[in-house]
């Protein structure tokens, strides 16, 4: 069973940004998966990539929105997207060369910032994008 799975409150009100979510914690639940049955990094590193480039194709989403709006709050969002991309390849590259192994620890992490994340800043975020654009969802970038 998975620590922590995509939950209503956690709809942000934009279906690609959602969509993304919902992806993100399935990603999670995997790696948690992974971890549980210790498959070790030949399972745990192939989740973690991915969940690393689908986690930068998600943020590139969410910057192109806050440009195309012109997002008063696009500097420390970004920066927050920046700090966690940073924090998770230092991560990923110590877990690679046998630093440190994925733990319970870790994946409480990425799984609380995520959740922190929506509920502070991608809510905002997404409430903006329909008081801009009138509610019309536009097309993914």
């Amino acid at each position: 069973m998975a620590v922590v799975r995509w939950s209503e409150d956690l709809r942000v009100g934009n279906r690609a940004i959602d969509d993304d979510h919902q992806a993100l914690f399935e990603m999670l639940d995997r790696l948690h998966d992974a971890m549980r049955v210790g498959q070790g990094s030949s399972a745990v590193g192939p989740v973690l990539q991915e969940l690393v480039r689908y986690t930068e194709m998600h943020f590139r989403r969410e910057e192109h929105y806050m440009r195309q709006i012109g997002y008063a709050g696009y500097a420390a969002h970004k920066a927050e997207h920046d700090r966690l991309i940073r924090e998770v390849r230092e991560l990923q590259a110590r877990c690679t060369s046998g630093a440190v192994t994925m733990s319970l620890k870790v994946h409480t992490f990425l799984t609380d910032w995520l959740r922190n994340h929506i509920m502070a800043m991608d809510k905002q975020l997404a409430s903006e994008i329909v008081a801009v654009s009138g509610g019309v969802e536009r097309a993914r970038p």
